[in-house]
C-alpha cells in the first residue's frame, strides 16, 4: 500500500521526536553518570600490568567522581572470560573492561571466539604501550642480531627461543623472525614471562623475546643483553637498541598496548566522559610516571584515535599470524 503525503510526513516527524528523545536520554544519562558503583573488569589475575593499571584508572575515577569503583578480576581463557563478561554487560558505562592486545590477535588464533572485538566493544582510551625485546644470556658472544644470527647459521639444531606462552605477542615475534631470517631458532612456549626470565638468566633458553616490564628489574645488570627491541620506536630507557625496523624487518612495528573498553551499544556521551577522565589521569606527571615505573610507555588516546590503532594493528597482527600458522586449538 503507498502512504499518502500525509502519512509519510507524520511518519518523519514521529522518527525525528524519538531520534530527539533517544538524544536527550542520551544526554541525560551523561550527566549523571555514573549513578552506581563502577566495576573495571581485569580479565587477568591480580599483580600483573594489566591489573596495575586496571586499579589506577579505578582510583582514578573513584577520586575524580565521588563514586564507588571495584576493581574484578575474572582470568581464563587468554583473557576471553572477563572480556566476554564485559560484551554481555549492559552498555551504560558502569562495567569496563581493561583489555591488552590479545584481543584484536584472538579473532586470528581461535576458530571459534565469544564476541567480536570490533563489534561488541567500543574503545574508551589507550592507557600504556608496551614492547617486547629481543634478549640472550650475557654469555653469549654475540652483541648485535646480526651477530646472533651468523652463530645461529653456524651452529643448527643448537639455538632456541624462548616466549611467554603459545600464541602470545612474543611467540608472534619469534615465528616473524625464523620466517624472514630463515634461522633455526625452535620455540619453547613458557607460562607467563616470569619463568621465562628465570631460565634466561639461567641460560637454559639461548635467545628471548619478552616484554620490557617482565625484564626491566635485569636490565644494565651484566646478566643479560638486548640486541633489538619491537615497535616504532627505539624506547625511551633503551636509547642505544635499535628497532627490528630500523634492522630491516617488517611489521614488528605494532606496539603491544593497554586500553579500557565498554560494551558497543555505550551512549557515545558517556564514552567521551569516560574517555576524557581517563586520558587525562594517562597524561598527567603522576599518571605517565606510575605506567613508565611499570615499564611502559603512557599512552593517553582518546576513542577515536584509539579505535584507529587497533584496525591498523589488527591488519599486520592478521597479517603474520596467517603467514606464520600459528592457531590455537
Amino acid at each position: 500500500m503507498e502512504l499518502s503525503k500525509g502519512m509519510r510526513a507524520g511518519i518523519g516527524l514521529l522518527v525525528s521526536a524519538l531520534t530527539l528523545s533517544l538524544g536527550a536520554a542520551h544526554a541525560q544519562d551523561a550527566k549523571n553518570y555514573p549513578d552506581k558503583t563502577i566495576k573495571v573488569v581485569v580479565p587477568y589475575p591480580a599483580g600483573g600490568a594489566t591489573d596495575t593499571l586496571g586499579r589506577m584508572t579505578a582510583n582514578r575515577l573513584e577520586g575524580a567522581w565521588k563514586q564507588t569503583v571495584i576493581v574484578d578480576n575474572r582470568p581464563g581463557a587468554s583473557g576471553n572470560i572477563g572480556s566476554d563478561m564485559v560484551a554481555k554487560a549492559a552498555p551504560d558505562g558502569h562495567t569496563v573492561l581493561v583489555g591488552i592486545t590479545a584481543m584484536i590477535q584472538a579473532p586470528f588464533l581461535y576458530a571459534k571466539m565469544p564476541f567480536d572485538p570490533f563489534k561488541a566493544f567500543q574503545p574508551v582510551a589507550l592507557l600504556a604501550r608496551s614492547a617486547d625485546l629481543f634478549v640472550v644470556p650475557a654469555s653469549n658472544p654475540a652483541n648485535n642480531l646480526k651477530e646472533f644470527l651468523a652463530l645461529v647459521k653456524a651452529s643448527p639444531g643448537k639455538y632456541n627461543y624462548g616466549s611467554y606462552g603459545n600464541a602470545t605477542s612474543s611467540h608472534i615475534h619469534g615465528e616473524m623472525l625464523k620466517a624472514q631470517t630463515g634461522a633455526d631458532l625452535m620455540h619453547v612456549p613458557y607460562k607467563g614471562a616470569a619463568p621465562l626470565v628465570a631460565d634466561l638468566l639461567g641460560g637454559q633458553v639461548t635467545s628471548a623475546f619478552v616484554d620490557v616490564a617482565s625484564i626491566r628489574g635485569h636490565l644494565g645488570s651484566g646478566k643479560v643483553k638486548v640486541l633489538a627491541v619491537t615497535g616504532a620506536q627505539r624506547f625511551k630507557i633503551l636509547p642505544d637498541v635499535p628497532t627490528m625496523t630500523e634492522l630491516g624487518y617488517k611489521s614488528f612495528e605494532p606496539y603491544g598496548w593497554f586500553g579500557v573498553f565498554v560494551p558497543a551499544a555505550t551512549p557515545k556521551e558517556v564514552v567521551n566522559k569516560l574517555s576524557e577522565e581517563i586520558s587525562k589521569m594517562v597524561r598527567s606527571p603522576e599518571g605517565s610516571a606510575k605506567i613508565e615505573a611499570l615499564g611502559l610507555q603512557a599512552g593517553g588516546e582518546k576513542a577515536e584515535e584509539f579505535t584507529r590503532i587497533m584496525k591498523t594493528d589488527s591488519e599486520i597482527w592478521g597479517s603474520v599470524i596467517r603467514e606464520a600458522k600459528i592457531a590455537i586449538e
